[in-house]
């Protein structure tokens, strides 16, 4: 980081300097002052004045009255330049005066830019020194009562229906005087979301969870998640990050639980594999999806924290295998779930190659016929989105490892 700030001082101070210098470096063309020539001109006249005086062309007297003329012109001409001199040498802390002026904004403004672009303190980290980084940050960021505590406290909204209020009321006392009451658990969440007070809606969720056990479902983990991320203030902590992956165990397609899983990579440094996410749920839809707007309102500065240059695609045209895709190969034998994922690979590979689509699909499609074995076809795959990608480094390094995976890049 030294070295980095010494060479940007070095860069600034010269430029400063080669600017200075112009500023000093006398003009082309520039010419002595007038009252100097003029000077030339007069002590001429007087050496021509005792010539002619010499050679009888001029009389004594017409001589002695030239000589006085001239005099007095050689004098208010010295005195003219003699005030030039005095104003040009009051002008030659003028050069200095800009250079520094300049050098201070080449430095300052420099140094402020990098303080809003840049990151004083650190120095260039390798991808995995990232990676390691971000992943730190995710093992060690507070807990969900931490999260909570630093959040004020929620009220009853000024709108809710005293009614409604005194029955919400009436269930937190039933539930509290019958914990092991799995309908009164359920209604509670529901009806305390109703009124924003996640908190204590993530609490009588938390006893769902406990009174279903084996039988509690992805929905219900999901629930629970949302409700400790609204609690947390939108801050996907680390329970919430257990029942999601509970939920997903479950359900690997399911929106919800890939939205925050999204939005949990996001916030602890990794926002290559958040945008990643996001691109997937906004292809597959469908446009009603409710995780469809927050992603939109997010994806683009996602795209630019992961430096990829992006546009947001059609939403629901589709990406990989959908749900019901899974369900079906899960009952298949073997030779027939080869079979299906061959058709899915081919149909990947056409729309590829005849509509386009982002660098995470063709580095899918690599993949995918590196585990098929066809290795030629997985090559060519790979020199095209090469080429496809050839301007973005980030694709670049994606396909690069996809390539290594499917043992056609070294």
């Amino acid at each position: 980081m030294t070295f980095f700030w010494i060479v940007a001082g070095v860069l600034a101070l010269t430029v400063a300097a080669l600017l200075a210098l112009g500023l000093r470096a006398p003009r082309q063309g520039a010419t002595e002052p007038a009252a100097a020539y003029d000077l030339r001109v007069y002590r001429d006249q007087l050496r021509e004045v005792d010539k002619d005086l010499a050679r009888g062309v001029v009389s004594a007297a017409d001589a002695e009255r030239i000589r006085a003329e001239v005099s007095r012109r050689i004098l208010a001409a010295d005195a003219a330049m003699q005030s030039d001199q005095i104003t040009a040498d009051a002008g030659k802390g003028a050069p200095k005066l800009v250079a520094g002026m300049l050098a201070l904004v080449l430095i300052g403004g420099s140094f402020a830019l990098y303080l809003q672009l840049g990151a004083p303190g650190y120095g260039d980290l390798a991808l995995a020194d990232r990676i390691e980084m971000a992943e730190s940050a995710r093992t060690e960021r507070p807990s969900q009562e931490a999260a909570e505590a630093s959040l004020p406290e929620v009220g009853t909204p000024e709108n809710a229906s005293p009614d409604y209020v005194a029955l919400v009321e009436q269930l937190r006392d039933t539930v509290a005087r019958r914990p092991d009451d799995l309908q009164g658990n359920i209604l509670l969440a529901q009806n305390e979301a109703n009124l924003g007070n996640f908190r204590a809606a993530a609490r009588a969720q938390s006893q769902v969870l406990r009174l279903k056990g084996d039988t509690a479902d992805a929905t219900d983990f999901i629930d629970y998640a949302d409700m400790l991320v609204l609690a947390a203030g939108g801050y996907v902590s680390p329970e919430a990050e257990a029942a999601l992956r509970t939920a997903l165990s479950f359900d690997q397609t399911n929106g919800t639980a890939r939205y925050y899983m999204g939005l949990m990579m996001a916030q602890t440094g990794r926002p290559d594999t958040a945008f990643r996410m996001w691109d997937a749920l906004l292809r597959e839809g469908p446009e009603t999806a409710p995780w469809i707007t927050p992603i939109l309102a997010q994806i683009e500065d996602m795209a630019f924290r992961a430096g990829v240059t992006y546009q947001i695609p059609q939403i629901g045209t589709g990406r990989g295998p959908s749900s019901a895709d899974i369900e079906a190969a899960g009952d298949l034998n073997p030779a027939e779930r080869m079979e299906m994922i061959q058709s899915m690979v081919g149909g990947l590979s056409e729309r590829l190659a005849g509509e386009g689509g982002t660098v995470d699909e063709w580095a899918q499609l690599i993949g995918a016929l590196g585990v098929l074995g066809r290795t030629a076809q997985a090559r060519a795959v790979y020199e095209n989105a090469v080429e496809v990608f050839a301007d973005d480094t980030r694709a670049l390094d994606l396909l690069l490892r996809a390539g290594q995976r499917a043992q056609v890049a070294e």
